[in-house]
């Protein structure tokens, strides 16, 4: 393969998206911050260079993920102890990028690093994986939309070392695998 980008020895890619070079923006960090801003803000770079800052971050901070704005969806934040919460995205003013954002989230001992944080509707399926192989399904026209600047609900009940580590949306929908399981159980006939 060819180099995309240099990376710092202790750096690494989170996600990348197709774009049609007017979108915007959104990146989230694990201590609960996000920055939204122009796509055009970004100054194009040759391959094997850094790129440009999106974010200002502190030491101990990471950026965990990277989103390109649909107006018609929400957001949803996750957090490693299972919390979680939907926010509208004009919550989320426009910035210029390599600042240090507004809090997403408010993360504290109870509620734990945010994880991801993802653009939602109201008829999509969400999977949480926690560390310990538990998998939970989520419908989000049962979460409701709240405020951006929130601790969130509970989603998930995790125990005193379990964390949540990963999130997936489903490609399908429950009336897709309804449809799948009666098609499975009349060949098993």
């Amino acid at each position: 393969g060819i180099i995309a980008l240099a990376l710092e020895d202790d750096d690494e890619v989170i996600g990348e998206r197709l774009t049609d070079g007017q979108q915007e923006v959104l990146l989230s960090t694990k201590s609960g911050q996000a920055i939204r801003f122009p796509e055009d803000d970004v100054r194009s770079t040759g391959r094997g260079t850094y790129g440009v800052k999106g974010i200002s971050i502190d030491e101990d901070d990471a950026v965990v993920s990277l989103e390109t704005i649909n107006k018609e969806a929400t957001l949803l934040t996750v957090s490693s102890r299972g919390y979680g919460k939907r926010s509208e995205v004009d919550g989320y003013r426009i910035q210029s990028r390599g600042g240090k954002g507004i809090i997403t989230m408010r993360t504290t001992e109870k509620t734990g690093e945010v994880i991801s944080m993802r653009q939602v509707k109201d008829d999509d399926h969400l999977m949480l994986v926690t560390d310990t192989g538990r998998i939970i399904r989520l419908r989000m026209a049962e979460l409701r939309v709240i405020g951006r600047n929130t601790q969130g609900v509970r989603l998930v009940n995790t125990g005193p070392e379990e964390r949540v580590v990963s999130l997936a949306l489903l490609a399908e929908k429950e009336d897709e695998v309804a449809a799948e399981e009666v098609v499975v159980s009349v060949e098993e006939d």
